[in-house]
């Protein structure tokens, strides 16, 4: 929840033994850093706001997109986790739809070691699902609400990867990625762009923009 204006580490599950010690070294137990990476990291900074980005989010339609949030993702080898299916518009909620995920490869993107994959066509079919910051005090920080997502496990089709491929993830394609098991890592570079031109950004979503700081916008014009 406060991560968002900040550089945050975040842990693998199964680095840790049933007594909460490391069983891997600390190097490599380490899930993922975020999530403003893309604002306090000079080299995130520049490939998140690099000419090449701009020019692929202007030939998707964006007049005023912002960034707001950024992730490096490591799937360790042995021990990185799965993502479950989900749609990226569950946590980043607009009105319209319209949040776009960048995903750059760092090293190659197998089967093997856990790359995405996705169910062709499930992003016509909208959001059902929200990942919102709890209303009730009393309770969990955050709760997900909505009808659970429906779709048909053997629809999912791999998308590997070699290092430097950009993937451009619709906020409604149901996407996954499985247990990482091998012995290689899959590190991957991912951010969030969102329109602002007359779009609504949810003041119910998880993530939101702080006084420190504000999602800057994409586009330097």
């Amino acid at each position: 929840m406060t991560s968002g204006d900040k550089i945050r580490y975040f842990f693998e599950e199964d680095a840790f033994d049933e007594s909460g010690e490391l069983k891997v070294p600390k190097e490599r137990a380490i899930n993922k850093i975020g999530h403003a990476l893309y604002e306090l990291n000079p080299v995130f900074k520049r490939i998140t706001r690099s000419e090449k980005v701009q020019s692929v989010i202007r030939q998707c339609g964006m007049e005023k997109p912002a960034i707001v949030q950024s992730m490096y993702i490591f799937k360790q080898p042995q021990i990185g986790g799965a993502v479950v299916p989900h749609q990226d518009s569950t946590y980043l909620y607009t009105e319209p739809l319209n949040v776009i995920g960048l995903w750059i490869a760092l090293e190659d993107s197998t089967a093997e070691n856990g790359c995405l994959s996705f169910i062709p066509g499930s992003h016509k079919n909208g959001t059902s699902r929200r990942f919102i910051r709890n209303p009730d005090p009393n309770g969990p920080l955050t709760i997900l609400t909505g009808k659970p997502l429906e779709f048909d496990e053997t629809k999912f089709v791999p998308a590997p990867a070699k290092p430097g491929t950009l993937l451009l993830i619709n906020g409604e394609v149901i996407h996954q990625s499985e247990a990482n098991r091998s012995p290689k890592s899959r590190q991957i570079y991912t951010f969030h762009v969102v329109e602002t031109k007359d779009t609504v950004y949810s003041k119910e979503n998880w993530l939101q923009p702080t006084p420190e700081l504000p999602f800057p916008l994409l586009y330097d014009d």
